[in-house]
């Protein structure tokens, strides 16, 4: 992954860190006033396939009721692999069992996963629950690893697909590498911590970290398309093809990607949903459904992640960024192999859109947003 890429690109896609080196490209925008009707919205999916995405999907909705667009091989109501959208989910569970007197965010790692965070500098009793949600623990984040990459995200995935990873083993490859700072002094994104997060959830409640995520927050918002797959490398239906080059050429062979482990993600990346089902639980989270108003302050409660973007801050599982037309969003964006999304909220939950490309090497998903919330048109 380029270091010179926008934090926003890079939690869209952070999940496959080292799968694409360069830049997702996309087309120039132009200014233009807000269009009520979303046809800026669908102009940017359709550039978005001009640029060599397969298909596109958004939806949203507003106070003037719900639309879908859709450009290229992508239905409306097509399920997708949505990458780190999932840390909000886990993120969610983990501020209900503190509401719950369960545990407490700012209870030190060792407490709930002792020895499991040690080796060349981590140090679990150092490093909070707090800390692992808002990127600032400084663990090494396991996707930045070189031999993890070459066999999950470069072309080795094709022998590799079907393998079986425990977090356990996740968290291994992470420790042999020394943190990036010391807890607390700094942000960097790290899948770890969300894998980490997973590790406490069932720590806390005996389940897999699934169930509670299913039992929480899934059936009770009814969320139909919406599944947490543990080891099925099955998509559910109805879907189309996930592509990927596997490499950081962007006109190498393009590969079916579609069928893979879920557990080379686990907590960090895993979820399945669409795009009406990503809408529903951001709604209902930022319309405090699903957390009291403490827990909620909580989560909204972000930290700088970079000086050059002094609009956009990290919370617990949830960013918020400020668009070139001032407005504030709030949501996550999710990368893995052959899929790229974002699921974006007003803090209001007011005005919401989710999206996805099925493909990781092109692609501009913040040109969709800055079509549907601030009505700039892509230049195609």
């Amino acid at each position: 992954m380029s270091a010179v890429r926008t934090t926003r690109t890079v939690l869209a896609a952070a999940l496959v860190a080292g799968l694409t080196a360069t830049a997702l490209a996309g087309p120039a925008l132009a200014a233009a006033p807000e269009k009520r009707d979303h046809e800026a919205t669908r102009q940017a999916l359709l550039a978005a396939v001009d640029a060599g995405v397969p298909g596109a999907v958004a939806q949203a909705r507003d106070g003037r009721g719900g639309w879908t667009g859709t450009a290229g091989e992508r239905g409306g109501d097509d399920r997708y692999r949505v990458g780190s959208i999932t840390k909000t989910f886990v993120a969610t569970v983990l501020l209900q069992l503190q509401a719950e007197g369960r545990l407490d965010l700012d209870d030190p790692v060792e407490k709930w996963l002792p020895g499991v965070v040690r080796g060349n500098g981590h140090d679990g009793r150092g490093i909070t629950v707090r800390q692992l949600l808002n990127h600032t623990s400084g663990v090494y984040s396991v996707t930045a690893d070189p031999g993890f990459q070459e066999k999950i995200f470069g072309p080795g995935f094709l022998e590799h697909r079907y393998d079986r990873w425990t977090p356990r083993q996740l968290v291994d490859i992470a420790m042999t590498h020394a943190p990036d700072f010391a807890p607390g002094t700094g942000w960097n994104y790290s899948n770890t911590n969300y894998v980490l997060a997973g590790m406490v959830i069932e720590k806390v409640t005996g389940r897999p970290y699934g169930k509670a995520v299913e039992n929480r927050i899934v059936k009770p918002l009814k969320l139909r398309a919406t599944s947490v797959p543990g080891t099925d490398v099955r998509m559910p239906k109805p879907s189309s093809p996930a592509w990927s080059t596997l490499s950081a050429d962007p006109y190498a062979q393009v590969h079916d990607v579609s069928r893979l482990s879920p557990t080379i993600a686990y907590a960090a990346g895993e979820m399945i949903s669409d795009s009406n089902d990503l809408q529903t639980f951001y709604r209902a989270l930022l319309k405090g459904r699903l957390l009291p108003k403490a827990e909620m302050k909580e989560m909204t409660t972000t930290v700088p992640v970079s000086p050059e973007l002094p609009g956009a801050g990290y919370g617990l599982g949830l960013m918020k960024q400020k668009l070139s037309c001032g407005k504030e969003i709030w949501g996550h964006g999710g990368g893995i192999h052959g899929s790229s999304s974002e699921a974006q909220a007003t803090r209001d939950g007011g005005h919401s859109l989710a999206m996805n490309f099925n493909a990781d090497w092109t692609g501009d998903g913040n040109s969709v947003l800055e079509a549907e919330f601030c009505g700039v048109t892509p230049k195609r």
